[in-house]
């Protein structure tokens, strides 16, 4: 029908475990093929940071934690573990907000988050003594994902490393980009016109977030088991733009 516009998005069953030192690329091209489906140009892949950390091996072992005085001042306050806490520190620019079980934190690559993105669900083994951390450089692994995976099906593909994040106003979680390649993950539509014509003076689309947010309502938040997504449908391939660029300056955050 002339005006319909759609996309399509899928997980990926068959994703397994995933370990240090694995291709993500390849584990994601064999779920395709398995699942009897193939990448076409112009599809954006979203997979969840959880199994990239994993990946990269992003663990910490709080054994070998050892909290400095920040880290015990801060675990007073919040009742956390201290060496959980030397964990968040050592990721963290700046501590932000907290409450009790909480830091909500500016990351050193600039995101607002709580407790520095570190993670204790889904972690096999080690009884609560091991915490993943975000990637070291979400961009980099989302061009290391997207070159594999350009190599073994040729035409373009965007991929997005998605994490689930708390928003300032609103209750819940939403997937958000922290990372990507290939992908437009902003569009500034400063100075078009709207249905009246009048010129837009301030709308900057954060396409990558709203792409991210899609994907998670099907690779969920718990047991699911399907980390990876399929986003197909979309005109947004873009090879200028990077996660990075979703970051707000902290001059032109009202609230920090």
């Amino acid at each position: 029908m002339p005006g319909v516009r759609s996309m399509t998005v899928f997980t990926l069953p068959g994703i397994p475990e995933v370990e240090a030192g694995d291709d993500l690329a390849a584990l994601i091209a064999d779920a395709l093929e398995a699942a009897g489906e193939t990448l076409e140009p112009g599809d954006i892949i979203v997979a969840a940071q959880k199994i990239v950390s994993k990946a990269e091996g992003r663990y910490i072992e709080l054994a070998d934690m050892t909290p400095g005085d920040e880290a015990l001042e801060w675990a007073a306050k919040t009742e956390k573990d201290p060496r959980l806490v030397q964990a968040i520190l050592d990721e963290t620019e700046k501590v932000l907000r907290w409450r009790p079980n909480l830091l909500v934190v500016e990351h050193k690559r600039g995101w607002v988050m709580a407790n520095a993105g570190a993670d204790q669900s889904n972690i096999e083994g080690a009884e609560g003594e091991r915490v993943l951390m975000l990637p070291l450089d979400p961009d980099a692994s989302a061009a290391g994902i997207r070159s594999g995976l350009e190599a073994r099906y040729g035409g373009p593909v965007g991929v997005i490393i998605a994490d689930s994040v708390g928003r300032a106003w609103r209750v819940g979680t939403v997937g958000l980009a922290l990372g990507a390649s290939g992908v437009r993950v902003m569009a500034d539509i400063r100075g078009e016109l709207d249905r009246q014509g009048r010129e837009l003076k301030v709308s900057i689309v954060g396409a990558g977030d709203e792409i991210a947010a899609a994907a998670n309502l099907l690779i969920g938040e718990a047991a699911e088991g399907t980390p990876v997504a399929v986003v197909r449908g979309l005109d947004m391939l873009d090879g200028s733009q990077t996660g990075a660029d979703l970051v707000r300056a902290s001059s032109e955050d009202l609230f920090r």
